[in-house]
């Protein structure tokens, strides 16, 4: 089974749950007084999508880095105006060709919502981005974020394996530019 190492990169205002979703991703837990992040951390999880398996390789940030820091990304915002700015220095700074997804995290606070579902899809589809409302606290929604993510990469069957070492992926001329790695 190949082996498909998947880098991704959490951006995102300080406090909007980064660290949450990828603890709940990797570790399946969630810690409600967990400590900022300072600089970044790294943490990796492999799971088997179709016929091969995913390494994802997770960098959280600690929400004030600029995008240059880290290529290519993985957008998760709270704040809807900022997730724009962020969006838009991506697309300024990274390569042209990678999976952006945004999770609309902390749906479980519906009593707080400042953006309504209808509106962050509507901008994700006019970004051609996943949209996934989540949960970090109560597991709603992770594992499919990261699904969502397996599921835009390019099968590797239009993509040779380079020196063993994982795929290399190139944009095909007929497909949009979308992929990661």
């Amino acid at each position: 089974m190949a082996l498909r190492e998947l880098k991704v990169c959490l951006l995102g205002d300080t406090g909007v749950g980064k660290s949450s979703i990828v603890w709940r991703f990797v570790e399946d837990s969630f810690d409600p007084n967990i400590n900022p992040t300072i600089g970044a951390s790294f943490m990796t999880k492999t799971v088997q999508y179709q016929n091969e398996l995913h390494k994802f390789l997770i960098w959280d940030t600690a929400g004030q880095e600029r995008i240059s820091s880290c290529s290519p990304f993985f957008v998760l915002q709270e704040t809807f105006s900022t997730l724009k700015n962020w969006v838009k220095e991506l697309r300024q700074h990274g390569p042209p060709n990678i999976v952006v997804a945004i999770a609309g995290n902390k749906c479980d606070l519906i009593d707080v919502r400042e953006v309504m579902e209808r509106d962050a899809k509507d901008y994700a589809d006019s970004i051609h981005a996943i949209f996934v409302e989540t949960s970090a606290k109560n597991a709603i929604n992770i594992n499919e974020l990261f699904i969502e993510i397996s599921r835009r990469i390019p099968s590797t069957d239009a993509n040779p394996p380079s020196g063993g070492k994982g795929f290399k992926l190139r944009r095909q001329p007929s497909e949009p530019k979308r992929s990661c790695c």
